[in-house]
């Protein structure tokens, strides 16, 4: 068994089904039915997030002109859409959770780097300071070196 088969172990005794003390195992079934209600709850936010998908585009092509969006139109849909994708996300992270009883951290990671990004292709670069704007390139920086490195150890 080598080192990563060794921590994925570790990983997997987590939230063991089963355990000694009936006081530890009624608090991991607790957190498993939680993580479930959580799942349950992502599907109602990413069906409300498609609706206002929908909402948005239709309340966009419904200004004068007519049929037609303006770059920051076409902004706010992306950052609307992103948004849904995030929460697509969320939920595979949260299933694989539930599979697995282990957090999926390259997965994890991929979703904070989708979050970040879409924060940037949303940006409004009147509205931001240069501060903000270098502290958001630094989040960019360390989450894509961190998914890089999580990568290399999977090889």
């Amino acid at each position: 068994m080598d080192k990563q088969d060794k921590t994925e172990n570790i990983h997997y005794e987590e939230l063991p089904s089963e355990h000694n003390d009936p006081l530890i195992e009624f608090l991991n079934k607790t957190i498993k039915i939680a993580v479930k209600i959580l799942a349950i709850l992502m599907v109602l936010v990413i069906i409300w997030g498609i609706g206002d998908v929908i909402y948005v585009l239709y309340q966009r092509l419904m200004l004068p002109p007519v049929f037609l969006l303006s770059i920051s139109d076409i902004l706010a849909t992306f950052g609307a859409f992103l948004a849904v994708l995030i929460a697509i996300e969320i939920f595979i992270n949260i299933t694989i959770y539930i599979r697995n009883d282990v957090i999926p951290v390259k997965l994890v990671v991929a979703t904070a780097l989708m979050a970040i990004s879409r924060k940037v292709i949303i940006f409004d670069f009147k509205e931001l300071t240069p501060m903000y704007i270098l502290a958001t390139a630094a989040v960019v920086l360390a989450l894509g070196i961190t998914y890089w490195l999580i990568s290399l150890k999977k090889e």
